[in-house]
């Protein structure tokens, strides 16, 4: 029998594992969670630059032995490339080649993507189908429509080669206590200063006439466009509504503020209850 009144996140993800006596402190050191300290828990972290620029958001969970590490937004090959490079001749360390998983989680509009915990499922695995069919999962287009309201940043959108993770609004998944990793530097500087210069909100547009073929996606603070308060970075059209992502700059964040885009016109913005701020 399904359950209606719940409802469930299910998508395929690329997963590789990282094997060996030193998976754990390998992870570590190029990650934002604490790994070591993680016993067998689902881990949500970030993989960044050396200048803490967001790459990867990644999900680690220790299971049969073997930490396995879930990429939910970034270039798999990319993240397994850099890995294989830095693990040192005397490291006990093996990554696995990429292979997909199901990823099902429970969600609502109120809370965090980060509330619930994640059940994961190998594709060839003859329980997953039982379980999916007794489940209420949202449609693709819902399912858009709710990472956009959640502030999930996505490959080449929000996870541009630009932002940073608190700016994103995924403080939550900064360990500011731990060893050294990987943009530890950017982080720990950006904390000790609040120096943000811009964060993730969520967007509404009120127009139904659209200028997709304008390229100028920036926010401005009129339609007479006298000062840029941000940028769009993704949007989403259902019919019955125009949403999406920019990051604003900071003096502009007042929430429920009216900005004017030259594509989508008068909108407003609000903060997601995914996101996460210092």
């Amino acid at each position: 029998m399904q359950d209606f009144k719940k409802k469930f996140w299910l998508e395929k993800f690329d997963c590789f594992s990282v094997t060996g006596k030193d998976a754990r402190k390998f992870l570590n050191g190029i990650t934002t969670s604490n790994i070591l300290n993680s016993g067998n828990k689902v881990i949500k972290t970030c993989w960044l630059t050396p200048n803490g620029v967001l790459r990867a958001l990644i999900e680690i969970i220790f299971l049969e032995g073997k930490l396995e590490v879930i990429i939910l937004m970034g270039n798999t090959h990319e993240i397994i490339d850099y890995f294989n490079q830095i693990i040192f001749p005397a490291d006990d360390v093996l990554l696995s080649e990429p292979f997909l998983v199901n990823r099902i989680q429970e969600i609502d509009e109120s809370n965090s993507w980060r509330t619930y915990l994640p059940i994961f499922f190998k594709i060839d695995d003859k329980e997953f189908e039982i379980y999916k069919n007794k489940l209420n999962l949202l449609n693709p287009n819902d399912l858009k429509l709710w990472k956009i309201n959640q502030a999930i940043p996505s490959l080449e959108m929000e996870i541009n080669g630009k932002n940073n993770p608190l700016e994103l609004g995924l403080q939550d998944l900064i360990d500011f206590n731990k060893g050294c990793y990987l943009g530890q530097e950017t982080m720990s500087k950006i904390k000790n200063v609040s120096s943000l210069k811009q964060e993730i909100r969520i967007w509404k547009s009120f127009e139904s006439n659209l200028n997709l073929d304008v390229e100028d996606k920036n926010l401005y603070i009129n339609s007479a466009k006298d000062i840029s308060v941000g940028k769009i970075t993704s949007f989403f059209r259902s019919d019955s509504q125009i949403k999406g992502l920019a990051m604003i700059k900071r003096k502009y964040l007042e929430e429920g503020s009216y900005f004017f885009s030259e594509i989508f016109g008068k909108i407003v913005i609000n903060k997601s209850v995914g996101s996460i701020f210092l």
